[in-house]
């Protein structure tokens, strides 16, 4: 581990630069969700298309840029979109597999981005603190006390924006036999909607057309539900 990256600090505080693709694994989370992605994103040499959501493009695009979340970074194609659009980003992953190639992209894209190898809830990120925090088709495992989707809801500075976008119909569907995949385990926008109090304006919570990129990944899905929430205070 480098010097100046200290093993007891949180996991946002041990922020690998894009000019450091090799950084250090400090992993904060399950060990058992980081090896099962990183076995996945080993299985190929890229495993996403490289263009960033389509959703993401059109709800952001016409924002003053400020400091983003980007929940789920995969092989930063998002977060790179969104660094060159100006956004301060933390880019935040399970997979040390996937964040390496995401700021080897980075680098070759001559983009800064604040790298974050944790799980959501481990990640002891700052209160408050990121005008957009994006969970664009995110694996997010649901916990006790709904911790998952506050931990989304805390990260939101007053006046800030959040950002959920999910393949529709995924929450209605049960457990396919001979499949390890039951979508029951996971957090979908309507239950981030779900603890949206006094605090937030729900701005748009529909269901619409996938919006995919030219050379898109997932383009079998047809549909996304969309959720965004403006922080009021």
């Amino acid at each position: 581990m480098p010097d100046d990256i200290a093993t007891d600090a949180p996991a946002a505080d041990r922020l690998p630069s894009s000019d450091s693709p090799a950084f250090a694994d400090a992993y904060a989370g399950d060990p058992a969700v980081r090896d099962e992605w990183d076995a996945r994103y080993s299985e190929r040499e890229q495993l996403w298309s490289g263009q960033p959501n389509g959703a993401l493009v059109a709800e952001v695009a016409d924002l003053s840029p400020g400091r983003v979340l980007d929940v789920g970074c995969g092989e930063g194609a998002d977060a790179i979109w969104l660094a060159r659009s100006g956004w301060d980003v933390t880019a935040l992953e399970v997979s040390g597999v996937a964040l390496r190639r995401a700021a080897v992209h980075a680098r070759d894209a001559g983009v800064e981005v604040r790298w974050v190898h944790a799980g959501l809830t481990e990640a002891a990120l700052p209160s408050g603190s990121f005008d957009l925090v994006s969970a664009q088709y995110p694996a997010l495992l649901r916990t006790p006390g709904a911790m998952a989707e506050q931990a989304l809801l805390s990260a939101v500075a007053p006046g800030g924006m959040l950002l959920v976008v999910h393949h529709a119909g995924m929450d209605e569907h049960h457990a396919e036999q001979d499949s390890a995949f039951d979508p029951a385990d996971y957090v979908w926008p309507s239950m981030v909607a779900a603890l949206l109090g006094d605090d937030w304006r729900v701005e748009i919570d529909e269901e619409r057309p996938r919006v995919v990129p030219e050379g898109g990944a997932g383009a079998h899905h047809h549909h996304d539900v969309v959720l965004r929430a403006r922080r009021l205070r």
